[in-house]
């Protein structure tokens, strides 16, 4: 089979690596009760099921849902958030942005209360620019005033903050990072004087100039890419693209890979079990956007695998997986059909692995332990599958998952198992340099030869 790979220099590789090394670890409040999105925040959002055809009834009948459904309060997905066309086109003689008079008769603030009352939260959407991407009002110039009404008025918990009808430059002369802290600073504030925890403020610009950067300082979560769409091809050029930078997430601020197709389209189980865990594992928020009125069991059963969400929600590590080998490509190739195959990262619980085949048939994966930086070496390690939900014995020195479904994954968590047993004809030392000579050497100064 014949692949197109763009190959990143060599000299890009070293760089990357170099910039691993000196990402800092963001620092955490001591005050944690005035904190918001901690952890990667989970939820509804419209946008991927209905566009803008959205109304009051259509959001709470959600909402309601997802309680009965169990995904709310038994699983932890507890925002419902309403996206673009909510609004009228004009903003009201005083200046605030109006709900829509005909689709949201009710006002919001009575939509949020009765979400609300469900033990759940709710989000709202804005844009940076003019107008939203659909030609609503957006919050540039009103940024006070807007977070002002979202929150305090219509009692949202989050907003999502949008990219179009971007001003002039003589007019914004603040560039991308000051079109997006003026909102930032209007949450922050409002916070202050308000007395209440500020809104989780979460950036859509589609990866333009390195959110991952320098987003942490302004909101929770900075989208990575350009919108999804609910298609294999979709799915592993963000993947791809995310593979990067995957290191970025953290507690307080996480890559955003856009919000789930699971339930959409003609993904297959396969399909949607790797983009469920790719977005879980590489701590992206996880946001359902299927119709909940015809959900199938097959997604649902997808979307509420509590072992592929405790390592999203893990309490204890804030970074995700990274790449530790691209598989089919040399590393740190840009491949949006090909990506990034062999991935770890550490947990609560043990160390993760995530191993997607990207290929159209069915693969064997095999890989080293020690490949990933967090096992230790000379120790063997248990296995177990976070799809299968079974346990799959002890590895020592390497792991071959069989017979992995195309576009499938596996999802494995390894936990230290004791000392490699020594009766097994194993070589002193797992590791070795890829140059060719043995890098295990003896105290007495003799050289090993891997086995």
């Amino acid at each position: 089979m014949a692949l197109v790979a763009l190959a990143v220099p060599t000299v890009f590789a070293f760089m990357f690596l170099a910039g691993l090394q000196q990402v800092p670890t963001p620092t955490v409040a001591l005050n944690l009760g005035d904190e918001v999105g901690r952890l990667p925040f989970m939820g509804y959002n419209t946008w991927n099921a209905y566009f803008c055809n959205i109304n009051e009834d259509l959001v709470y009948n959600t909402a309601e849902l997802m309680v009965s459904l169990g995904l709310a309060q038994d699983v932890g997905y507890n925002y419902v958030n309403i996206d673009d066309c909510y609004s009228e086109k004009q903003r009201s003689a005083s200046g605030d942005i109006l709900a829509n008079a005909e689709r949201f008769p009710s006002g919001m603030r009575n939509l949020t209360d009765k979400i609300h009352a469900l033990g759940l939260k709710t989000g709202i959407y804005s844009d940076s620019g003019w107008f939203t991407c659909q030609m609503y009002p957006g919050s540039f110039q009103n940024e006070e005033r807007d977070a002002h009404l979202f929150n305090v008025e219509w009692g949202f918990d989050l907003l999502k903050f949008d990219n179009c009808a971007v001003p002039f430059d003589s007019i914004v002369k603040e560039g991308q990072v000051g079109k997006f802290a003026r909102m930032s600073n209007a949450i922050k504030d409002l916070a202050k004087t308000s007395g209440k925890p500020p809104m989780l403020f979460s950036l859509c610009e589609w990866g333009r100039l390195q959110p991952w950067l320098w987003a942490r300082e302004l909101g929770q979560s900075w989208r990575t890419t350009d919108d999804i769409g609910a298609n294999w091809d979709s799915l592993a050029g963000i993947i791809n693209q995310n593979s990067f930078h995957a290191w970025a997430s953290d507690f307080y601020g996480h890559n955003d890979l856009d919000m789930l197709e699971i339930g959409n389209g003609q993904l297959t189980l396969a399909e949607s079990q790797s983009h469920f865990t790719a977005w879980a594992f590489l701590k992206s928020p996880l946001l359902i956007g299927t119709d909940l009125s015809k959900v199938s069991d097959q997604a649902l059963t997808v979307l509420k695998n509590t072992e592929i969400i405790a390592i999203n929600q893990d309490p204890v590590v804030g970074p995700g997986v990274v790449p530790f080998r691209w598989g089919i490509n040399s590393d740190y190739t840009f491949n949006a059909t090909h990506p990034a195959q062999y991935w770890s990262g550490q947990s609560e619980h043990g160390t993760v692995f995530m191993l997607i085949n990207t290929l159209d048939e069915p693969a064997d994966m095999f890989f080293n332990l020690t490949e990933s930086p967090w096992i230790r070496w000379g120790r063997q390690y248990s296995v177990r599958d976070l799809w299968t939900h079974t346990d799959n014995g002890t590895a020592v020195r390497n792991f071959t998952a069989k017979a992995v479904p195309p576009h499938g994954v596996a999802a494995l968590l390894l936990k230290d198992a004791g000392d490699e047993p020594q009766d097994e004809g194993l070589s002193p030392c797992a590791f070795y340099e890829w140059w060719g000579n043995p890098w295990c050497i003896d105290q007495n100064g003799t050289k090993i030869q891997p086995t």
